[in-house]
């Protein structure tokens, strides 16, 4: 279920709070997650292209074929390092996925268990429902 509007900004204040008490809190949180050098991993390697590119162009200009080779290296290798750093984030992703889904295939009953309820609705029939039950004071789900 989206958190409502009043509710986001009330986390937003939260977090801008937490960062400005603890900005070294801050800094281990930012770099532990994987985004942030997957990120940092692929303007390295743009960088490198654009360097490699750089380089030969101008070895193409001024007919110096170390230039040319230098340019041809440094892009290639950056461009391995783009392939590299992309597969590596699509494996975690992938990874990430897959323990989700296992984490919530171990909480769900097997089938038939349920009773004489056919269809299991959407995922946002049963998050209202629970949350329908909860409001009212039962805590079984």
């Amino acid at each position: 279920m989206p958190l409502s509007e009043h509710e986001q900004r009330q986390l937003e204040q939260i977090e801008q709070a937490l960062y400005r008490e603890d900005p070294k809190f801050t800094r281990l949180v930012r770099s532990s997650d994987p985004r942030v050098h997957y990120k940092r991993k692929l303007v390295q390697s743009v960088v490198g292209v654009l360097i490699g590119a750089g380089l030969l162009a101008a070895g193409l200009v001024t007919r110096h074929v170390y230039l040319e080779l230098a340019g041809a290296v440094v892009l290639a290798l950056s461009l391995l390092w783009a392939v590299i750093n992309w597969r590596q984030h699509l494996a975690r992703t992938r990874a990430a996925r897959t323990r989700i889904n296992r984490r919530t295939d171990r909480r769900r009953p097997a089938r038939g268990s349920r009773g004489s309820r056919g269809s299991r609705g959407s995922l946002m029939e049963r998050l209202e429902e629970r949350w329908r039950r909860r409001q009212e004071g039962d805590r079984r789900m």
